[in-house]
């Protein structure tokens, strides 16, 4: 039941792009076409994932055990910067084509504030590794949710006339506004 009010909370109540505002840049920037936010989805789903496993082991059996936890995100940041560029090389000689799906939206991943986010969120929460996992691909499914939700609003306002002064950046952040507003309705789904 545990795993099943992380996943309902991550995805819905605390939408990590719509209620707790990490990855912002691409939310924004990714979101004009509904292909593009798929795949930039697809890219942190997995990333996000990875990155969850490796960064709490690293944090359990070699920050803790040395007494180094101040090392935290200095050595989060390496990590996810490291598996992003392994993950794009071993892409490259084992699967071309999704490579050539997700290289694109691979380099944008090593700076998504997303990632490093969950991370430490993942610490914080003092999961389990499970747990974490969880978290962290439930998250990644609300980032996609969220994403692809609001391409597909974009490309419907691409459609209507915009007054002149609303035309681009502004009315894409009234829509993110609208959104998160939209969001907050799930608020009273779950109780954690």
């Amino acid at each position: 039941m545990e795993y099943i009010l992380i996943f309902i909370s991550a995805i819905f109540v605390n939408n990590i792009v719509l209620s707790q505002f990490l990855g912002i840049c691409p939310f924004l920037g990714v979101s004009k076409k509904i292909d593009t936010a798929l795949g930039m989805a697809a890219a942190v789903a997995f990333v996000l994932t990875i990155a969850t496993i490796v960064t709490f082991l690293i944090q359990k059996y070699v920050l803790d055990a040395l007494g180094l936890e101040y090392l935290q995100t200095i050595t989060f940041i390496l990590v996810i910067a490291a598996l992003v560029q392994m993950v794009e090389i071993i892409l490259k000689k084992v699967s071309p084509a999704l490579y050539q799906a997700l290289g694109v939206f691979l380099p944008l991943i090593t700076t998504n504030c997303c990632i490093l986010g969950v991370a430490i969120l993942v610490i914080q929460k003092d999961y389990d590794l499970l747990t974490g996992i969880v978290y962290a691909f439930s998250t990644a499914l609300g980032f996609g949710l969220a994403l692809t939700l609001f391409a597909g609003i974009r490309e419907q306002l691409s459609l209507v006339n915009i007054p002149k002064g609303l035309q681009g950046t502004p009315i894409a952040l009234i829509t993110a506004g609208l959104l998160a507003m939209a969001f907050m309705g799930f608020s009273g789904v779950v109780k954690l």
